[in-house]
């Protein structure tokens, strides 16, 4: 299933020719799934835009931040491509019970990211929504890859 996912991703990419701009600048909201975070996105220009993510990370607390380009998808308006790297950094307390992070103690994780979503303005009420693959790896203090999965709705301004 993810691999499908990925393929009819990548394959929108490759026929997507015509650009339309964002009918927002910034927008808030919540990210269910893995991780579940608190997320923002600011556009710095017409197809470039800076989301961040916070949310709760083994007793703690991460930061992801990420750089996406964005794309009109099957010529649909308001319906976008999305992908861009980014990285993320936290604190953590694993003196928990934990099925995969037991007793490990506490100290900071650091790690890069990769984004791939589609998302949809809403024109009659200020929502965007959207569905993303945000795989990462992390480099501080193991290294370690982990894919993460969300549904993000968010209200825009």
């Amino acid at each position: 299933m993810k691999k499908c996912v990925i393929f009819i991703g990548l394959l929108g990419l490759l026929f997507t020719t015509k650009a339309y701009s964002q009918d927002y600048t910034r927008s808030i909201g919540l990210r269910g799934g893995y991780p579940t975070a608190l997320t923002g996105k600011f556009f710095t220009s017409q197809n470039v835009a800076l989301e961040g993510m916070l949310t709760g990370y083994r007793g703690g607390f991460e930061f992801t931040g990420l750089y996406e380009m964005h794309k009109n998808a099957f010529d649909v308006p308001y319906l976008n491509w999305y992908y861009g790297p980014g990285f993320h950094i936290g604190a953590f307390d694993d003196r928990y019970d934990n099925y995969y992070y037991n007793n490990r103690g506490d100290g900071f994780v650091v790690g890069f990211d990769f984004i791939l979503g589609l998302e949809y303005t809403l024109t009659d009420i200020p929502f965007v929504i959207g569905i993303d693959f945000k795989p990462g790896l992390d480099i501080v203090p193991n290294f370690r890859g982990n894919f993460g999965a969300g549904v993000s709705l968010r209200f825009y301004f």
